[in-house]
Order: C-alpha cells, then structure tokens, then sequence
C-alpha cells in the first residue's frame, strides 16, 4: 500500500512563506515525502520592502511580481487561491474564505484543507491605533494593490495641478503627508522626491516640483527612524532636509480628514494625499484561532521552535509571530528575520518528519539599511559582520541594500533565472520610462 504524502500547509506567500515552500518543495516536495501547500490571497507576490517604490511609480509590479503558480510548478509544490479565515486544531483543518472575481460573484467557494503540519506566515498590517479617520482617509502600503492606488492618485493630482497651471492664476500645489517616520515613511518620502521630478519632466508642464511639490513627514516620536542608532537617524534627517521634505516630530495625530492632519499640538497639516505608515500588527482573526495564544498585536505566541504555545502541528513565522528573543524583547519584525526564520523551518521541519528532536531558533541581527532612493542609503551593519555596529552610508550601503533583495531572488529562483531576471530589467530600463506614468 504507498504511503500517504505528509500533508504541509504553508498560509502566507509574503516574504518568508513564499520562500519556505519554495525550500520545502525542491526538498520533501520534488522526493514526495510530503505534499506542500501554499495558501495566498493574491496571485502573485511582491516583496514587501519594494511596496514603497511602487507607491511613488518607481517600481512596476507587473516586472517585479512572481506569479505563485509558475512558482509552483517549477519547485514542486501546490498554490491554493484564498483567504484563511478559520482553524479547526482537533480535525486538523484551516477554513477558507471563499473568493470572489471582480465582478462579486463567487470565483473559488469556501473550503476547508486538511494539514498535518500548519505554518502561518500571514504578516502584518497596518496599525491605525485607533485614530478618527485614519482608515477612510489614509492609505497603507500594505499591498500591492494598496501601494498602486497610490500611485495613481499621485499622477491624477499632478495632472490636475498641470492643467490649473496651465490655466493661469494661482500657482498648483500638491501636499502628501506621511504619518510615521519608521523605514517606510522615511523610504516613500525620499523615492517620491525622486519620482516627482522625474513624473514633472515627462509633461507635467508648469509644476516646479520643489517648489510646488510639499511632501511632510508627521512622527510623534522625538526623531526619524527611532528603532535605528542615533546616528543613523541624524544622517538620515540631514538627507531628507536636504531634499526639502518637512519632517515634524514630537507630533502625534489626533485625527485624519480628507485633507488635513491633525496633531494633538493643535497643528494642521494639509494634505492632499495621506500615508499611514505608523505602525504595524498581525491580521486579527489570528486572535481567534481555535485557542491559539496571541499578543496584544494580535502576533500568534510560539516558542523558540516556532511551534504555537498551544499545538506543536501549528507554526508561526514573521511578522505574525511572537518569537522570544530574550526574557523581555521577541524578534523584530523585519525582513532578515522572516528570511533566517525560513531557513530554520526548511531544516526543522524536515527533522521533524525524520522523528528527530526539535532545536530551538537564533536569530543573528545584521543591522538595518534605510533606503533614500538613487540619493543614498543609510545604516548600520552588525553581528558576524562586526563587534558591536559600523555605520554605513553611501554608494557602499546601497549596494548592500540591493545585494539584500537579489539574495531573496536567488533563494526563490537560483543563479540562473536571478542573472537572467537582472539582465532583463535592465535591458528595459533603457527602453521604459524610469518612472510609471499612470
């Protein structure tokens, strides 16, 4: 009688799920020791560092998305169209949502999927905090779609500023405000620095984009990039200003409008378009989970295995997770981590299978790069690489934020479709506009 494959459900095909059933597929899935599901939402992944270069048009989806499918296929897995909505830990079954087409009608009905072994990897989403407004009024780069939209509204308020310009009177102005100045803010504001005047010279006639052009970053901390080294931090502010983005810390917000922040200083800021980039948390039907034990952020709590304080067949990985880093602090929520946690689990979880005892997760903290767009980068690196941190700017950390996203490729693809994906992209930046002009 053959033995029935281990049944392997990944949920989540964001940066470290993608990458753990690609890993577990060329292993377990390509012998047929297991079979290794990939369940998503969206039918194609984006790395989510890249969302804010898509938001400011820099970064076209369409030639920097992987379809899950041909992912798939290729590495010896399956990819499953839907939304986990529910867990049922005694039958071992994960529930989905059904999935609708674009035109509302039911495309994939509601379902359930059997696992032997589950790995939520599920991510995180925007943290509104509870503030009037801020879900009608701002948008979070937290998809794809999310970071496209705003695009868009950014090329229809430079076309509309165009053509006021063109009618004579007033000068036009464009105002974006960007509430939190973590990684995300500080990135999308540099990238959209960039992109506004490359948008304003492919015909966007009588807009100065300096002087017409108001991007503002709103951090209620008392600095920019708080979670980096202070030095770090200061390099980066001298840069922003430096591109005459205004930066207001000490600033909390009260309340978003449409078209206008408030802050509890009694300051309003306005803005024509609003990004929220605050803070993060899990999705939260985590929290609902069949008994599973989450945080106040909705994170799935696991132990230094990544298996679930409540079921040793669950795992949880990312930044849906709440992984001990020591007796205070979990692992923080960054790509790196999501990356070495995958690496872990393609070994664990195959040492499992084998009947063979669990060991426990180290993360290693390389540092942090923050990204100004083609004007510079800033950072600091850390672990094998030093003791304690060096700081890092320039042409030298660019390039290592680069190298950061073709590891990722090459851990998806290898050598080959990596070299040839790069040479491709390339070839097209020398035949494209260097920005999306729609």
């Amino acid at each position: 009688m053959p033995r029935i494959p281990h049944r392997l459900v990944v949920v989540g095909g964001g940066a470290g799920g993608l990458e753990l059933a690609t890993r577990l597929g060329r292993t377990l899935g390509r012998c047929g020791e297991a079979s290794i599901t990939l369940v998503d939402p969206e039918r194609t992944s984006l790395w989510k560092p890249l969302l804010h270069e898509v938001a400011a048009g820099s970064l076209d989806p369409a030639r920097h998305g992987l379809d899950y499918l041909a992912q798939a296929r290729r590495h010896h897995f399956q990819f499953r169209l839907g939304r986990m909505d529910g867990l049922d830990r005694t039958h071992r079954l994960i529930h989905i949502a059904e999935t609708l087409d674009d035109r509302g009608e039911v495309l994939v009905p509601r379902r359930a999927l059997p696992y032997d072994t589950l790995v939520i990897a599920v991510g995180s989403q925007s943290h509104h905090f509870d503030t009037p407004g801020a879900a009608e009024h701002a948008l979070s780069l937290d998809t794809p779609s999310a970071a496209q939209t705003f695009h868009r509204r950014l090329v229809d308020a430079c076309v509309r500023a165009s053509l006021r310009a063109g009618q004579g009177g007033e000068r036009p102005r464009i105002s974006v405000a960007i509430i939190g100045a973590g990684a995300t803010g500080v990135e999308l504001a540099a990238e959209l620095r960039h992109t506004l005047r490359e948008l304003v010279e492919y015909g966007r006639e009588g807009i100065d984009p300096l002087r017409d052009i108001d991007l503002t970053i709103i951090e209620a901390g008392p600095r920019v990039l708080p979670l980096l080294p202070e030095r770090v931090s200061a390099t980066a502010l001298q840069l922003l200003r430096r591109l005459r983005i205004t930066v207001r810390t000490g600033e909390r917000v009260t309340a978003v409008h449409a078209g206008r922040v408030d802050t509890a200083s009694g300051r309003a800021v306005q803005a024509d378009l609003v990004v929220w980039a605050a803070g993060i948390q899990a999705p939260p039907f985590l929290a609902q989970l069949d008994g599973l034990q989450t945080n106040r952020l909705h994170q799935l709590l696991v132990r230094a295995t990544l298996q679930t304080t409540q079921d040793d067949h669950v795992y949880a990985f990312g930044d849906c997770a709440a992984c001990p880093l020591d007796a205070q602090r979990s692992v923080p929520p960054r790509a790196q981590a999501a990356h070495q946690q995958a690496q872990y689990l393609a070994r664990a979880l195959k040492r499992r299978m084998r009947g063979l005892p669990a060991l426990p997760f180290h993360y290693r903290d390389f540092g942090s790069l923050v990204s100004l767009g083609d004007f510079s980068t800033v950072g600091s690196l850390m672990g094998a690489l030093a003791s304690g941190s060096w700081f890092v700017e320039g042409h030298a950390a660019r390039l290592m934020y680069l190298s950061l996203y073709k590891k990722r490729e090459l851990a998806l693809h290898g050598w080959l479709r990596t070299a040839l994906a790069t040479l491709s992209r390339w070839i097209d930046r020398r035949t494209m506009p260097r920005v999306k002009l729609h």
